[in-house]
């Protein structure tokens, strides 16, 4: 394999030789473009119901990799579930809703890398196929899951409405068994922006060995470069979360001791590309950006 440039000015995979077939990712073709990705930047819009709750902090400590510590709140975790809607740099797209949108959950839990605060997914799910390979190609563990979400309505009464008493509900399903519920009564607006969605996520990127080689695979510590991120006003109030069976004893060790608020939202983001926080076999272990700590812009999805 050699490579070339593809669309966007972004390096692109290509065939033996020149001239080859090329694209962002697989499939590739003669013009790349029947990638399944679209080159970076990819913007995201999306509602959000999102959960505060307390998971066993020994438990969430079996999740950090190298590099992760439990931070200052041992046990803080989130579930949170997104209607998202993305597009290219060119925004071709949105002319295709089913291309578009797709639906979102996942689980957050607070820690800390080199003392600066941030949030893990150990798990996520999404609906759509683009979405779930865009995950792995960021370090992010999506599954494909059947996700639904009740969204604010600004007339009639088929839904709640952004005031205190509207009610607001997410579900996951996986393999068709109900896996995940969450709901949130809300109460007031708060300048407050929920903590674990408002700090970087740290993903670990990896990928089986599909040639074997005497090194292995090899893991490594990543954030994301994100820009132009928005919150709406924020509806706070009660939360309430549920899990199931049906996902295993490493999942189930997740599940929520104490459950906190809930918060209702819309959230944006435009997502640039990958930053190298820790490669574990280098012997110059960590990777820092140009101002040595993390953009102050929170990549969480998608």
């Amino acid at each position: 394999m050699t490579t070339s440039i593809g669309t966007n000015g972004r390096p692109a995979a290509a065939g033996p030789g020149d001239g080859g077939p090329v694209g962002y990712s697989l499939p590739l073709s003669p013009t790349g473009e029947s990638a399944m990705l679209t080159p970076p930047p990819w913007h995201f819009s999306g509602e959000v119901v999102m959960v505060e709750y307390r998971v066993d902090p020994d438990a969430a400590r079996r999740f950090l990799p190298p590099g992760l510590e439990p931070g200052a709140d041992p046990g803080a975790a989130a579930a949170v579930f997104a209607t998202w809607q993305w597009c290219s740099a060119d925004g071709a797209e949105l002319t295709d809703p089913a291309r578009c949108q797709f639906g979102e959950f996942l689980i957050l839990l607070g820690c800390e890398f080199e003392g600066r605060p941030m949030a893990r997914a150990p798990y996520a799910w999404v609906d759509q196929a683009v979405p779930m390979m865009r995950g792995w190609v960021q370090g992010m563990p999506k599954q494909f899951g059947v996700v639904h979400q009740s969204r604010p309505v600004t007339v009639g009464r088929a839904g709640s409405r952004l005031e205190p008493g509207g009610r607001f509900d997410g579900a996951l399903s996986v393999n068709g068994r109900r896996v995940v519920e969450a709901a949130v009564t809300i109460e007031r607006q708060t300048d407050r922006r929920p903590v674990l969605h408002d700090v970087p996520l740290a993903h670990t990127l990896v990928f089986p060995e599909w040639v074997p080689s005497a090194a292995g695979p090899r893991p490594r510590l990543v954030a994301s470069e994100v820009s132009d991120v928005e919150f709406s006003p924020i509806w706070t109030g009660s939360g309430d979360l549920t899990f199931f069976e049906g996902l295993g004893d490493d999942f189930r060790t997740l599940a929520p001791l104490e459950v906190g608020d809930g918060h209702v939202f819309a959230y944006g983001e435009t997502l640039h590309g990958g930053r190298l926080l820790s490669d574990y076999s280098s012997s110059a272990h960590d990777i820092r950006d140009d101002n040595g700590g993390a953009r102050a812009e929170d990549p969480l999805h998608s």
